[in-house]
């Protein structure tokens, strides 16, 4: 099983940026984080690297009921959900596989609420 769901789409970077946003707050989510990995890395570590940006994404409903499943899930929210420049103009947008992700903890409520999250998160990537 494969911990990430993505999708490469023809568009710049930080328009990609806007449009998963959108897209999430499509399906309920909300953007809590965003971690700017580029500029990161340069400041703490002096290096280069590409264009990447983390976006913390929470679906409240769901993180309810994640959390009346299993109370420590805290330490696994929210789901992340990439967008990586490959080339200019052209992006990989990924997403955890929230069922992979949570697959270690032995509680089928937690199960079942991974189970839709990831439904959610596979449309959202086809439907880029």
């Amino acid at each position: 099983m494969s911990y990430y769901f993505s999708k490469n789409l023809d568009m710049p970077f930080a328009a990609a940026i806007e449009h998963v946003t959108k897209k999430l707050a499509g399906k309920g989510f909300g953007i809590l984080t965003r971690i700017d990995v580029q500029h990161t890395m340069k400041i703490k570590l002096g290096v280069d690297f590409k264009p990447y940006m983390i976006l913390g994404a929470c679906n409240p409903h769901f993180a309810w009921r994640a959390l009346q499943a299993e109370d420590k899930i805290g330490a696994m929210l929210p789901c992340n959900v990439i967008v990586t420049e490959i080339l200019p103009g052209k992006v990989e947008i990924a997403a955890v596989d929230p069922a992979a992700a949570m697959g270690a903890i032995e509680n089928p409520a937690l199960a079942a609420t991974a189970k839709d999250v990831r439904l959610l998160l596979q449309e959202l990537i086809s439907e880029l």
